[in-house]
């Protein structure tokens, strides 16, 4: 306890510079905003952000980033109660009950619950990093390559299982994801794989032009075919300030919400999506006020806005203890590490405190400025809707050219950033999510580089996968949470078949 009590107090003196707090406020607002404007989303914003992190430290880079990511958690609530509209996929399930609870005269409360319950919500799963980073950090030093390779195998099932749509799609996308982090030059012996003679693919594909293109322009191009249909609420937001009945039933929706949301963000391919949905679900069959459902109970807020933002928190755990995203959002954090030089794993807290024990105080820092300026700045975001999306647009566009032009110089990057943008509308039209294809392609050379070395150790023998019991447990599971996903609908087509 008092070792904790030490990293968290260096924690503090880290996030507390000048430079990180403001870094901290500017990723908040940032993502805020993202989470207020529908169509862009924190992965797409991060990834057209990354080529600006390159000039700054590593640790107030990762910090602004991380402010986006659980900053969208809170604005995407503003839209989802006032316009019936997410701002993110996240709160979606905040649309059910939030908008009409704003139709009944209670989109104060609604807002206000939905800001205290995430920063609850967040400060819990801040303080649940803190605790069990490091315990987690030890167990995963006992780690050896063939365990590594299964849990990241196991990651990138699960992250394919979760994801939306077709299982043997999302299985193709990890699949594709993975080929394209192979793309370049062996390290062990060499030989160029899939440059096809193309000499600027030596080093491999670009992640920032990866992330960018699938998740930025290929965004963008789908929402351009799409008609905007807003209408910005004319009406008063009104009091916003909760009823002493409001509040005794929102209390045990929040800390159920913190709950789920904490458990799930830890799920590879889980996040604040999925325990979102998780605490709706919940709320309905636990609430002693289920009849309201529908109709615009607090429950149907307070319980998903808590999950989610506690979900945004705990996601980052199995990246700073293990080095593996849980999500895009966390891809795109070991690809900001990466780039910056830092390898994420278990030796992050002995190689770098200044980044592990200041990222995680800048959450509890960045949530509470969240509370402070959400509230009040809730005229500004319903103005910031009004912005024609003919006019956004284009300025991300030219701004994601020089950003991605100015790494290395190079027109190649800009045309290959194109060619992914083109890819990931695609991928869009084609209902293929893409989040699997990137957490692939961060872990492909990951498990490679594992499988080599287990291979290696083990002289050819493949047993070691099943001999080791952390690897023959993790593969055990990732088999039945495969086939737990493929059975039914196998068997489902089956029936099918016969049936014609």
């Amino acid at each position: 306890m008092e070792l904790l009590l030490s990293n968290l107090a260096h924690g503090f003196g880290v996030a507390l510079t000048l430079d990180n707090l403001l870094f901290a406020l500017l990723g908040a607002l940032i993502g805020t905003a993202i989470g207020v404007l529908p169509g862009i989303g924190p992965v797409a914003t991060i990834s057209l952000l990354l080529p600006i992190t390159f000039g700054q430290p590593a640790t107030t880079a990762i910090i602004m980033l991380a402010g986006i990511y659980y900053g969208a958690q809170y604005g995407g609530s503003t839209t989802a109660i006032l316009l019936n509209l997410p701002g993110e996929v996240s709160s979606v399930v905040t649309t059910l009950e939030g908008y009409k609870m704003a139709r009944n005269g209670r989109a104060g409360a609604a807002l206000t619950i939905a800001a205290v319950g995430s920063f609850f919500a967040g400060s819990v799963a801040t303080v649940l990093v803190a605790a069990s980073g490091p315990l987690l950090t030890q167990v995963a030093l006992s780690f050896g390559p063939a365990d590594y390779f299964s849990l990241m195998l196991l990651g990138l099932i699960i992250s394919a299982v979760l994801a939306q749509g077709s299982i043997l799609k999302s299985i193709a996308m990890v699949v594709l994801g993975v080929a394209l982090g192979l793309v370049g030059t062996d390290v062990q012996t060499g030989q160029q794989r899939f440059t096809f003679g193309v000499p600027e693919l030596s080093d491999g594909l670009g992640f920032v032009s990866i992330a960018m293109g699938i998740f930025g322009i290929g965004e963008i191009i789908l929402n351009l075919e799409r008609p905007e249909a807003r209408s910005v609420m004319s009406g008063k937001v009104g009091s916003l300030w909760l009823t002493g009945h409001e509040f005794k039933r929102a209390v045990p929706s929040v800390l159920r919400g913190t709950v789920v949301g904490s458990v799930l963000g830890i799920l590879p391919g889980g996040g604040a999506s999925l325990a979102a949905f998780g605490s709706y679900m919940m709320e309905r069959k636990m609430s002693r006020y289920r009849h309201e459902f529908g109709n615009g109970a607090i429950e149907g807020v307070a319980g998903p806005e808590s999950a989610n933002n506690a979900a945004a928190q705990t996601s980052f755990i199995p990246l700073l203890t293990l080095g593996i995203p849980a999500n895009a959002v966390m891809a795109l954090m070991v690809g900001a590490l990466i780039i910056q030089g830092i390898q994420p794993g278990p030796r992050m807290v002995e190689a770098q405190p200044d980044l592990f024990w200041g990222l995680i105080c800048s959450m509890w820092i960045g949530n509470l400025m969240l509370l402070v300026i959400n509230l009040p700045l809730i005229g500004m975001w319903v103005k910031l809707l009004q912005v024609p999306y003919k006019y956004l647009y284009p300025s991300i566009l030219v701004f994601c050219a020089i950003g991605v032009y100015s790494l290395n110089n190079s027109v190649f990057d800009v045309y290959q950033t194109l060619f992914f943008g083109i890819l990931g509308y695609i991928f869009s039209k084609l209902r293929m999510e893409a989040a699997p294809l990137l957490i692939g392609f961060v872990l492909g050379p990951m498990m490679e580089e594992h499988l080599r070395r287990a291979m290696l150790l083990s002289r050819g023998d493949p047993i070691v996968f099943v001999e080791r019991p952390i690897s023959a447990t993790l593969l055990a599971l990732g088999a039945i949470v495969l086939a737990a996903m493929l059975l039914p609908g196998l068997r489902a087509g089956k029936d099918k078949a016969l049936a014609e």
